[in-house]
């Protein structure tokens, strides 16, 4: 009887590992990306280099995804996740020493670049193994607890890296980051995935060209629904995600006028919106249906109009702060269940040996539009009043969510038509 209550449980040693392994590396990552950001804000002052500069590091996580997610079915997982582990410890170690001796904007472009491509390479993997280390009965609350270690580090890289940033400057961050990723590199050594190794038959640009085509005609043949959900998602991302990233910062520092520290506590916010969401997300399991994805897009447009009244010219700063970190708080919980809910329906649908490809295929095309995004709202957040970018963003992602009803319908019942 302890026999199967052990075969059954979620948190087995390797599922363990992966789950503390991802606890500390998304926490440097965490820290990374408010601080590098905010770095460059603090110094330049300008909403729209840094709405671009943002656009522009966001494109290689987008290209590296599906090479990523063709690397995660051919390689093993576990040796995709030290590599580029160790790899951004050497990253970010040069770029500290190169930190004042270059100019600022190139150097930070060239470094955000990287880590996001390091990014987008790095979870088709973390997606694929979860299917191999749960069963199918435990895959939404595997996803649930990844997602809340994503958000768990969420919280707590804005957080600290605010009191940070705030008291120390940008290079105690860069030195807890490069720990960061040593540490959880050397902690995935000891991982154990399973991995049927297939021949590559080729070199390597032919073998992501052909495996990307497999992936496309199981995409385009098996389950056309998918298509329908990712056109979905990159609309969600142009309208109202990258209004966010851009946004939020802009709104807090430059807006409102305040701190490094309540901007950390406000993403931070959002961090413990997205473990709240996973929590969510857990508890309920099946009762989770994505038939109601849009009503879940659409509570997320209502609460970015919210934002934007809590910006409106006349509401004293702190109202308004706090008005802003209480809707990103909302957010983050109904994207975190969607997320969750979503992830589970594609893994539950597609075979093994095709997962990570499709995984990345879903997760490039559907952010394939926030970097043109980011640009965009970088612009109009330099020549328009915060409020009414705000604004204008939740109406669009309220049409948006309103036109995604019948895709989540059709992916949750698993058709296969268009």
């Amino acid at each position: 009887m302890m026999m199967k209550a052990n075969e059954t449980s979620l948190f087995r040693r390797d599922f363990t590992l992966v789950v503390i392994g991802q606890i500390i590396s998304l926490f440097g990552s965490a820290i990374l990306r408010f601080a590098l950001p905010l770095y460059l804000l603090r110094q330049t002052g300008s909403a729209q280099l840094f709405g671009a500069v943002g656009a522009a590091a966001f494109i290689p996580a987008v290209l590296c995804s599906p090479v990523g997610g063709v690397v995660a079915d051919r390689v093993n997982k576990r040796n995709v996740m030290v590599s580029l582990d160790f790899f951004t410890a050497a990253l970010m170690l040069a770029f500290t020493f190169l930190l004042g001796k270059v100019p600022l904007a190139p150097l930070m472009v060239v470094c955000l670049m990287l880590l996001y491509g390091i990014a987008g390479a790095y979870q088709p993997a973390v997606q694929a193994s979860i299917p191999l280390l749960a069963g199918p009965e435990q895959l939404t609350g595997a996803n649930a607890v990844i997602n809340m270690v994503n958000t768990l580090s969420g919280l707590l890289g804005p957080v600290i890296g605010g009191v940070l940033f705030g008291a120390f400057g940008i290079r105690p961050i860069l030195w807890v980051s490069i720990g960061c990723f040593a540490l959880s590199a050397v902690m995935e050594l000891f991982i154990r995935i399973p991995h049927r190794p297939l021949g590559a038959g080729g070199g390597v640009l032919s073998t992501v060209r052909r495996d990307l085509g497999e992936s496309w005609r199981f995409i385009r043949r098996e389950r056309p629904v998918f298509l329908s959900v990712v056109l979905v998602l990159a609309l969600f991302n142009l309208v109202l995600s990258a209004a966010l990233i851009v946004g939020i910062p802009v709104a807090v520092v430059q807006v409102l006028g305040m701190s490094d520290g309540r901007l950390g506590l406000t993403q931070g916010g959002m961090g413990l919106g997205g473990l709240a969401g996973g929590l969510l997300a857990a508890c309920l399991g099946k009762r989770l249906r994505l038939r109601r994805g849009g009503v879940l897009l659409l509570a997320a447009s209502l609460t970015a109009a919210g934002m934007g009244l809590a910006l409106l010219p006349g509401v004293p700063a702190s109202v308004g702060y706090w008005g802003v970190t209480a809707m990103s708080f909302a957010i983050m919980i109904l994207s975190t269940m969607l997320v969750v809910v979503l992830s589970a329906a594609v893994q539950g649908q597609t075979p093994p040996e095709l997962l990570g490809k499709v995984m990345a295929f879903i997760m490039a095309v559907s952010n394939c539009a926030s970097p043109l995004g980011q640009a965009l709202y970088g612009a109009l957040f330099e020549r328009r009043p915060a409020w009414a970018v705000l604004l204008g963003a939740a109406a669009a992602a309220a049409l948006t969510a309103a036109y995604s009803r019948k895709a989540f319908c059709r992916l949750d019942t698993g058709e296969r038509g268009s």
